[in-house]
């Protein structure tokens, strides 16, 4: 491998997520959103998201205090996952929504939010009914 190849990015590893009560956290991406927990390590806990590791950890310094990006999770039909998110019990900011009509699908999204207030999405792209 060259240090050209050895220095490209090729996938995402980790996302951290910022919390401040970590037990309450873990119980919702593990209960309410399904994830694998990993393991816990201090104030970090660790989840399985299809190979991409999330890290839910409390900020280290002020500065670091802040709401996460957005993450956007596939989901096969948003519409299903909106359905069951919401009866075990995580609240969205809206229905499903219609993003783009693209040329072979369409792109449906709906968000939510964690525990912590962090914004959250489900998305899928799905093919038009024939």
């Amino acid at each position: 491998m060259s240090d050209q190849d050895a220095a490209k990015i090729f996938q995402v590893g980790q996302i951290a997520i910022n919390v401040h009560d970590l037990p309450r956290a873990i119980s919702f991406y593990q209960e309410k959103l399904g994830l694998k927990h990993l393991f816990t390590a201090g104030s970090m806990a660790f989840f399985d998201c299809g190979g991409i590791r999330l890290m839910l950890a409390q900020p280290e310094k002020p500065e670091f205090d802040h709401p996460s990006s957005i993450i956007y999770f596939k989901v096969p039909k948003v519409t299903a996952a909106f359905e069951s998110l919401s009866r075990a019990g995580v609240g969205f900011e809206s229905k499903p929504q219609l993003v783009a009509p693209l040329p072979a699908h369409d792109l449906w999204m709906a968000f939510f939010r964690d525990s912590e207030n962090n914004l959250l999405a489900v998305m899928s792209e799905e093919a038009r009914p024939s």
